[in-house]
Parts: C-alpha cells; sequence; structure tokens
C-alpha cells in the first residue's frame, strides 16, 4: 500500500535562497534538507516516531538513525530513572529466562 503525500509550501526569500545556492542547495537539494531537518526536529520533540521521522526524511530507519547522529541528537532519550527501569525489566527478563518461565 503506497501512503498518500500532502504537499507543503514555504517562501524562502529569493536572497535567502540565491545564498543558498552558492552552497549547493539547489531546489531539489533544498527541498531533501528541509524535509530532513523538520524530521529530526520532529522526532527530537517527540512529535514524530523514529519510523514515521525516517519516512518523513525519505530515509530508511537505519540511515534515519545515522542522521540523528550527524546532528548529535540521541536515537534513545531518557533520563536516570527511565533508564533504570528499563534495566530493571532486562534483568528480570533474563531472571525469568534463567528460571525457564519464558521459553
Amino acid at each position: 500500500m503506497v501512503a498518500q503525500a500532502v504537499q507543503v509550501a514555504t517562501a524562502i526569500p529569493e536572497d535567502v535562497y540565491l545564498t543558498l545556492k552558492t552552497h549547493g542547495m539547489a531546489r531539489e537539494a533544498l527541498g531533501v534538507r528541509a524535509g530532513e531537518l523538520l524530521a529530526v526536529r520532529f522526532y527530537q520533540d517527540q512529535m514524530l516516531s523514529l519510523g514515521k521521522a525516517a519516512r518523513l526524511a525519505g530515509l530508511d530507519r537505519w540511515r534515519f538513525i545515522d542522521l540523528l547522529g550527524k546532528y548529535q541528537v540521541p536515537v534513545l532519550d531518557m533520563d536516570e530513572e527511565g533508564f533504570a527501569e528499563e534495566m530493571a525489566a532486562v534483568d528480570s527478563l533474563v531472571a525469568e529466562l534463567g528460571n525457564g518461565t519464558i521459553l
């Protein structure tokens, strides 16, 4: 199933566009970069999941994770308490595996 796409347009002042163009940002490249930056920011703001942000950026998940690294955005962003809870859940699963409870 192919998802429908919604076109969103934004106006860029001509002088700004000309400056970006001198840095290799032709219209198509500018559109691609804008989509990537929006996806990174929406992911960082927890507005989009990793998968949806990757789709917005036009990338698969692994390439999007690489993009997050390029912009120094953590893939997992949790505080110490959240991390401790995740580790406790892992420890619990490991204990259940050791007891033969989970197969």
